[in-house]
């Protein structure tokens, strides 16, 4: 079963058990999935759908930082369900001992030495971890070991 298939499943269950959140959350997923099938004319795979659930994820991440910082507590703990729901949907992550771990082998492998090849470094290190690693907090650790 795809990705894709299994939204669409977890999607009915949802809707059947009436749990509001996860059924808002799964609608929006199914929409941004449709809308990049569109885009590319295609049906995607089940890489392309981790992209869009990534970028769905980053959305929420983000919309629970700036609720955080307006006070909007009720805004944001909905945030942070809808990001768990999500979550269910990507890859395990990467403990922060495995981000450095590998954060130290992009580095050996491009053969980095300064703050100039940052971008060199960030671009192995999320290919080989594509969806595996919080971008962000590999970003802080790059800069680091190369500043």
């Amino acid at each position: 079963m795809t990705l894709q298939e299994q939204i669409e499943k977890d999607f009915l269950a949802a809707y059947k058990a009436h749990e509001e959140v996860r059924v808002a959350v799964l609608r929006m997923l199914k929409t941004a999935i449709k809308n990049r099938q569109v885009e590319l004319m295609r049906p995607l795979s089940d890489e392309e759908v981790l992209e869009v659930v990534a970028r769905q994820v980053k959305q929420r991440l983000e919309s629970i930082e700036q609720f955080g910082q307006a006070g909007r507590v009720e805004m944001a703990q909905r945030e942070e369900a809808e990001l768990a729901v999500l979550r269910g949907y990507q890859p395990a992550q990467l403990s922060p001992e495995e981000t450095a771990a590998a954060v130290d082998a992009a580095i050996a492998q491009t053969g980095a030495a300064s703050a100039k090849e940052f971008g060199k470094v960030m671009q192995a290190l999320m290919a080989a971890h594509k969806g595996r690693i919080d971008g962000k907090a590999a970003g802080e650790l790059v800069r680091q070991r190369l500043g």
